[in-house]
């Protein structure tokens, strides 16, 4: 802190944001030995078939539900023994190694059976979803799906139970012995799809969510797999669909291996440089006229990102981290395009089913107009905890030795601290939260700053497959002093309150190669006591995101 400037509290924010980042850390590593004891490795199997996810006391049928619980079926499982159930009985699945895959169901012939007067009966007025039923629950996939494919396409007064069923032979029927890579794939593709047109008019169905979940999971789309999942469980299904769900989770976050990710927009900008609006600046109480080319500009960008990650499996529990992250932002003319680029490898440490910790080396240089900006070299900690079902808390630990090409004296360090917590509150409605520190030196030091921040956002998934989301971010930034003509009083620093809302529109009804159309609206503030440096900001963005 330089001599007479007055304590802030971002000082003292800092210290409990390390403080709190490190008692984090010291108490996930106090509970590592329990922790692993009690899940039993991460390297925990799936159940031995996909039908795992059937609960084993279905309810009353009901026929306004719209969906049923359907009974497991009787047929016993090929390479399962009358003394050794299935992992769909009611007793604890049994642990295998990690590398095992679920088995696939026989797809043999079963002598169908009525339902006796004592069970549930599924109440519907057309026998060939009963027929198809039956057949779903005898594992006769194959015969099942020749019935229904032709009622989902056509007026069906059932058409949320016939979906279901058709999703349900398909992802079950994609795991029969004989068929090749291809065939697989196409089941697949066929219960997503057939799950997925049910979520667009009903997204709080929590089996169907589940069954979802399963069919990206066994066609290894992990990043969805795991989110359908989360979900689900926050909608409490049946104790042994979650003990098997929790271990699907700790099966996919072990066998991770690549990931990857792009997407690209259309970005309609108010003010592509952040400048101030003023047109008079004042300087010893004499007032100058600025010129235009110095004001906000408006401008339509295009942006693209991208990047990819690949996990090397060092020992059971670490794995060796590298990847690479690109962001490009292109205006007419190039003098405000920007583009970033940045790489990272490292550790990753599998604590339990529920905690991990990466430790990553950092590089990254930024691109302003036609020229380099800066580069940063650093590091970077990362500690992500579930605490349960539903509950994800994370912190970040960053420091990186920031160099300009242009304006050295800007070039100094740079630490940054945060906290994150993502809560799904129900199966439709999650929101998240996070709060941040930032202590930037700098050769010129007015330029030395200290920075706070908070965000909150929740994000909505109606009917008729519109996702409505909301955020609203804070931050206060504090610099030196030193800031003659923009401040007057020279000793006076600098200080910058920055708000920013956002709020985006998607529809998940709508697809192209598996890409949804978003439009994200931000509107930004920024006021300061420095003349020039505050600005006003209206970004829209069109982009295309992967869901579901």
């Amino acid at each position: 802190m330089k001599e007479g400037q007055p304590h802030r509290l971002p000082f003292f924010f800092a210290l409990v944001m390390l403080a709190t980042l490190c008692a984090l850390i010291f108490m996930l590593l106090l509970s590592v030995t329990p922790s692993v004891a009690a899940s039993g490795g991460a390297s925990a199997a799936p159940p031995d078939t996909p039908s795992s996810l059937t609960p084993n006391t279905p309810p009353k049928a009901c026929r306004d539900c719209g969906l049923q619980y359907f009974r497991p079926s009787t047929t016993q499982p090929e390479g399962t023994s009358a003394e050794e159930p299935a992992a769909s009985d009611a007793a604890p699945p049994r642990k295998a190694s990690a590398a095992k895959q679920p088995k696939a169901t026989s797809g043999g012939p079963a002598e169908l059976k009525t339902e006796s007067p004592t069970e549930p009966s599924h109440l519907s007025s057309d026998p060939r979803v009963n027929t198809a039923r039956a057949l779903v629950q005898r594992n006769r996939f194959a015969e099942a799906l020749k019935i229904l494919r032709p009622l989902v396409v056509s007026e069906h007064p059932d058409q949320t139970d016939v979906r279901f069923l058709l999703g349900l032979a398909a992802v079950r029927g994609s795991q029969t012995r004989g068929l090749n890579d291809e065939q697989r794939e196409a089941l697949l593709d066929e219960a997503i799809a057939a799950f997925r047109s049910i979520l667009i008019r009903r997204p709080d169905l929590v089996r169907v969510r589940l069954e979802l979940g399963l069919a990206f999971y066994l066609k290894q789309d992990d990043g969805l797999a795991r989110e359908h999942f989360e979900r689900a469980l926050v909608g409490r299904p049946p104790e042994v669909l979650v003990e098997n769900v929790t271990r699907f989770l700790s099966i996919m976050r072990g066998r991770r291996r690549w990931r990857g990710y792009f997407g690209f927009s259309l970005a309609p900008d108010t003010n592509i440089n952040a400048a101030s609006d003023a047109e008079i600046i004042y300087i010893n109480g004499l007032p100058f006229r600025r010129g235009a080319g110095q004001r906000a500009s408006s401008d339509i960008g295009v942006v693209g990102w991208g990047g990819a990650e690949y996990q090397y499996p060092l020992a059971d529990r670490w794995r060796l981290r590298s990847g690479f992250d690109l962001n490009h932002r292109e205006y007419k003319g190039k003098n405000f395009d920007q583009t970033y680029a940045g790489i990272y490898v490292g550790p990753r440490w599998l604590f339990s089913r529920t905690t991990e910790m990466s430790l990553l080396a950092t590089a990254s240089q930024r691109w302003f107009g036609q020229y380099s900006f800066n580069y940063d070299y650093g590091a970077r900690l990362e500690v992500l905890h579930r605490v349960f079902a539903g509950l994800q808390v994370s912190g970040r630990a960053l420091w990186s030795d920031r160099k300009y090409q242009q304006q050295r004296g800007l070039t100094g360090s740079l630490s940054v601290f945060s906290l994150g917590a993502n809560y799904v509150l129900f199966p439709t409605v999650q929101v998240n939260a996070l709060v941040g520190y930032s202590l930037q030196a700098a050769q010129a030091q007015n330029w030395d700053s200290t920075g706070y921040w908070t965000r909150v956002g929740t994000n909505v998934a109606l009917p008729w497959g519109f996702t409505v989301g909301l955020s609203a971010e804070f931050r206060w930034t504090d610099y030196g002093n030193g800031w003659f003509p923009f401040i007057p009083d020279n000793s006076v620093p600098r200080e910058d309150h920055t708000r920013i809302l956002g709020a985006t529109l998607l529809n998940r009804a709508i697809t192209v190669f598996g890409f949804s159309p978003q439009v994200a609206f931000s509107n930004q503030v920024r006021e300061s006591n420095a003349q020039l440096l505050d600005f006003k900001r209206n970004l829209v963005e069109m982009r295309w995101v992967r869901q579901f």
